[in-house]
């Protein structure tokens, strides 16, 4: 069956949707969290301790499209199924911060966002190429009203992040989702790519990125300093980042060792303010989701085994800006990760 919009009539039955859908509260939550999605393709199995996380990128690479460049009609398979798309999208809606990256990457300006409630506005770093889309609630509360009124050819989204809300959204325009976002970013890049046809594109600018890595891990050289990912949420969640996020593919792919306790094939560990020493290594650098006043920082970082830390002593103690090493999750945004590491480690 097809999914792309028939009329009136269709956009009239998915604003419908969507306020029923809004009604009883059905979104996925960011931050590593996830609500529970409907039939076979729920969010859970693909959030953080969930039994398909390890090899969602893997699983991710599988999909996409055998379409040759420039074919349309072309249909995509993703996370929650197969699309068909009909031509060349023109009116682009993206439902978090991955998928704007991976579109404005691609020299596409998208009609709505769906930003994530630690950034609440069109990040900064995207802004130049971005255009003006249209607000759409967050990644945690999309606003499918918002989504039907602008009227998209292609809504770009994950399984994560909205399970429970494709069928409604399938119903406005093509939908294709990815499995989740952070560790699988180049996946999910090619994915969204082939939607859009523009996977040379895609493909070359990866290649830019991997070469730009490699090159500074040339430079640091063999005896590399180890880095440590500390990231301050809400409500006294300290994480320290490890090799399953978006941070920790960039970090593996300059080549930059990693403490033993984040050296580890998941999303993150969590620590507290009271034992901020696990966070010990040559380098930290501190992120921070939201409102610093909101997390448990200003008493993690007051806490003496905070000030007792090499990297802290040695003046290699680091804010970085929350928007692209962790909420980037994009090729934009690791290049400006590369950047920033090339910067304070090669000084």
């Amino acid at each position: 069956m097809s999914h792309r919009r028939r009329g009136t009539a269709a956009v009239a039955l998915a604003v419908a949707a969507a306020l029923s859908l809004a009604a009883c509260g059905a979104d996925s939550s960011g931050s590593g969290s996830s609500a529970q999605g409907s039939g076979t393709k729920d969010s859970k199995s693909v959030a953080k301790g969930g039994k398909d996380f390890g090899d969602a990128a893997a699983k991710t690479a599988a999909l996409g499209t055998d379409a040759a460049p420039g074919q349309w009609p072309r249909t995509v398979k993703h996370a929650m199924g197969s699309t068909e798309i009909k031509a060349r999208p023109e009116r682009v809606v993206v439902l978090d911060v991955g998928e704007l990256d991976n579109v404005v990457s691609l020299g596409v300006k998208p009609v709505g966002l769906a930003p994530t409630e630690g950034s609440p506005e069109l990040p900064s770093y995207l802004k130049k190429d971005a255009g003006s889309p249209k607000n759409i609630g967050t990644i945690n509360s999309l606003n499918l009203e918002a989504i039907a009124a602008l009227k998209p050819d292609l809504i770009l989204g994950s399984q994560l992040r909205a399970a429970n809300s494709y069928d409604e959204l399938s119903k406005i325009a093509p939908t294709v989702f990815s499995i989740r976002p952070g560790f699988t970013w180049k996946e999910n890049y090619l994915l969204n790519a082939a939607a859009l046809d523009k996977t040379a594109q895609a493909e070359a600018n990866l290649a830019s990125y991997k070469k730009k890595a490699e090159a500074l891990g040339d430079k640091l050289g063999a005896d590399k300093p180890t880095v440590s990912m500390v990231r301050y949420l809400p409500d006294g969640v300290i994480r320290l980042y490890a090799n399953a996020s978006f941070i920790g593919t960039i970090l593996k792919d300059v080549g930059i060792p990693r403490p033993k306790n984040q050296d580890i094939a998941d999303l993150a560990a969590e620590v507290s303010a009271e034992n901020i020493d696990q966070a010990d290594a040559d380098y930290i650098f501190t992120g921070v989701y939201g409102e610093a006043k909101a997390t448990d920082k200003s008493k993690a970082q007051a806490n003496p085994l905070w000030k007792n830390l090499k990297a802290v002593k040695d003046g290699h103690a680091y804010d970085v800006p929350d928007e692209t090493w962790y909420l980037g999750l994009g090729v934009t945004a690791a290049d400006e990760v590369l950047d920033d590491l090339q910067k304070r480690l090669t000084d």
